[in-house]
């Protein structure tokens, strides 16, 4: 197994004698700490089928003790014999070219995604990674300490269900290395909670922008054949829309992440410091985002720990 870093923050890619068709547990392990090292690994002249891409998704799920997920919302981009795979092409509209970690608008969302690049073209359609935890790192202490103890409010939007919501902190540990990783995207974030409409609009720009830093990011050119592996508990990625011709992936995705934050520098679910900012916020609230949140405390008072963001469609491992 020959290993190239492609970055000094993220990305690795790997090559030699490791086939993914055959992977041992021993395999998956040094893969597995490879992942921890590097957030997101390439190894390209893989090529298996959708049964073989399958059925190393749940070894390494099951190396985690954990399962399989289909997709919560987006059902006609699976494949029906196939409830594991996630398929996108890009001559069907499945280009995902804003910044984001996947599910997060779950409560509990995925946690690894393994992708295999069946078509690519040969120019274009490269994917954009960047570390959240070198992010962080990046931040002065002042917004450090501001970010470790607010939470924000993630939804489906983009899957056209707004009422799917989860809230997670804005920092958090990440579940293996304890390093302290930003939480939030421009595809799924929607509100700071703690913070003013204004406040929260502002906050999340910066954040935002500030991840898209090319000193935190790695882009990789695609071959077809090519896995990717990448942790979305230290993660976000973004297709680059260039290209002219098909681009066809399908992905497992490894479900159960449980996000804990960080505040007073002590691991919790939440922070506490400061309590949502649901002054005036109800039927008649001027922002779209602040009804949203509302409705979101409404749905969870209903069903405690839910929040609209439960998880859907997990789908056993068969080991």
């Amino acid at each position: 197994m020959l290993v190239r870093k492609l970055t000094p923050e993220i990305g690795a890619e790997i090559t030699g004698d490791i086939q993914l068709t055959n992977a041992t547990p021993v395999d998956i392990a040094n893969l597995r700490t490879l992942l921890k090292e590097n957030g997101v690994v390439f190894l390209p002249n893989q090529a298996p089928t959708t049964e073989q891409h399958i059925e190393f998704g749940r070894k390494w799920a099951a190396s985690l003790g954990l399962e399989l997920q289909g997709h919560p919302n987006l059902q006609k981009s699976t494949i029906q014999q196939y409830p594991e795979i996630f398929e996108l092409k890009a001559s069907e509209g499945g280009v995902a070219n804003e910044w984001h970690t996947d599910l997060t608008f779950q409560e509990k969302p995925a946690l690894c995604s393994i992708l295999h690049m069946v078509q690519c073209p040969e120019v274009g359609g490269d994917t954009m990674w960047a570390s959240l935890s070198a992010a962080y790192d990046a931040l002065s202490q002042p917004i450090k300490d501001l970010c470790e103890n607010l939470t924000a409010l993630h939804d489906a939007t983009p899957h056209n269900k707004p009422e799917v919501t989860a809230i997670h902190p804005v920092v958090r540990r990440h579940p293996e290395t304890g390093r302290k990783c930003l939480y939030v995207s421009e595809h799924f974030t929607r509100r700071i909670v703690e913070l003013e409409a204004k406040e929260s609009k502002s906050l999340l720009e910066f954040l935002c922008n500030h991840i898209k830093d090319p000193r935190f990011n790695v882009r990789y050119h695609w071959t077809p054949g090519t896995i990717a592996i990448w942790d979305n508990s230290c993660t976000q990625h973004c297709v680059l829309n260039n290209f002219v011709g098909e681009r066809h992936i399908q992905r497992v995705t490894i479900t159960g992440d449980v996000v804990k934050g960080v505040g007073n520098g002590k691991e919790r679910d939440f922070p506490t410091k400061y309590s949502p900012h649901l002054n005036g916020i109800g039927a008649g609230a001027q922002s779209r985002h602040d009804r949203q949140l509302f409705m979101h405390y409404k749905m969870e008072d209903k069903m405690p720990g839910v929040a609209g963001g439960f998880q859907k469609n997990v789908v056993k491992s068969k080991l």
